[in-house]
């Protein structure tokens, strides 16, 4: 469970690095429950990922973008995206979903590798919220995954028909990547995917320095359930048809 968000700003010519405070931590919530995936299967057509950013499946950026451009907001208050950040981030709602428009911190926790540890992340911690189907943490280095704000007075994610597993379109520079809610965060800080769904985008994965300041849409789908958690490659199926959905019904 991610329990900081970094906000690192490197100066042109100078390397000079300012890191934010980290947050406090916040209680990991279990999953809600197991709904089955969407029912339907869908022609993935799923491109080749990588650090170029592919876009998966064939449903355009453009298209699911063009849904979310007014916002219904349907949480209490609004959501910081960093420590030190004014809260301004809203969580919206659609029909058969939830989105909001943020940054990208980097969440590596969950399962030692080579790229998520202790030593290129300060903040990892070797868990997660939500398991994979062998009740181990998950591989935020693999796994394309996006983080949601602990359950508060702000916003209650189980309530929305959010759950663990859920799938998740993540928008960002004209390109589509599935992903599934894996982790929960600080309860007032909003925008934050695992370091694999940031390479998948062509965003820069490192935790320390890595992310994105803006431009990132997460459209997260209700009730909704990859099973199990960690296939990649039934999120992008059920992804698919997901998405195809929402923009029919939308």
């Amino acid at each position: 469970m991610r329990t900081r968000t970094l906000a690192l700003a490197a100066a042109s010519g100078a390397a000079l690095l300012a890191a934010a405070t980290p947050a406090p931590a916040a209680e990991a919530r279990p999953a809600s429950g197991a709904v089955s995936a969407a029912a339907s299967r869908a022609e993935s057509g799923a491109a080749g990922r990588g650090a170029a950013g592919i876009q998966e499946g064939s449903v355009s950026a453009a298209d699911l973008l063009a849904k979310v451009t007014s916002c219904s907001q349907i949480s209490n208050g609004k959501y910081r995206t960093d420590e030190e950040t004014s809260a301004t981030v809203p969580v919206c709602g659609k029909n058969g979903a939830v989105f909001w428009k943020a940054d990208m911190d980097i969440d590596c926790d969950g399962q030692i590798t080579a790229a998520c540890n202790k030593n290129t992340d300060p903040w990892f911690q070797d868990d997660t919220a939500f398991h994979t189907s062998g009740d181990q943490p998950l591989n935020a280095e693999k796994l394309p995954y996006v983080v949601v704000p602990s359950s508060s007075s702000i916003w209650n994610y189980s309530s929305a028909g959010i759950k663990g597993g859920g799938v998740v379109a993540v928008i960002y520079n004209n390109k589509v990547e599935y992903a599934v809610v894996g982790d929960t965060g600080p309860n007032k800080i909003i925008g934050e995917a695992s370091y694999a769904t940031a390479k998948a985008l062509g965003i820069d994965p490192d935790p320390k320095t890595g992310g994105a300041e803006s431009g990132v849409t997460y459209i997260l789908f209700k009730n909704s359930k990859v099973s199990p958690i960690e296939s990649h490659s039934a999120a992008v199926t059920a992804g698919e048809a997901l998405a195809k959905q929402f923009i029919q019904n939308n």
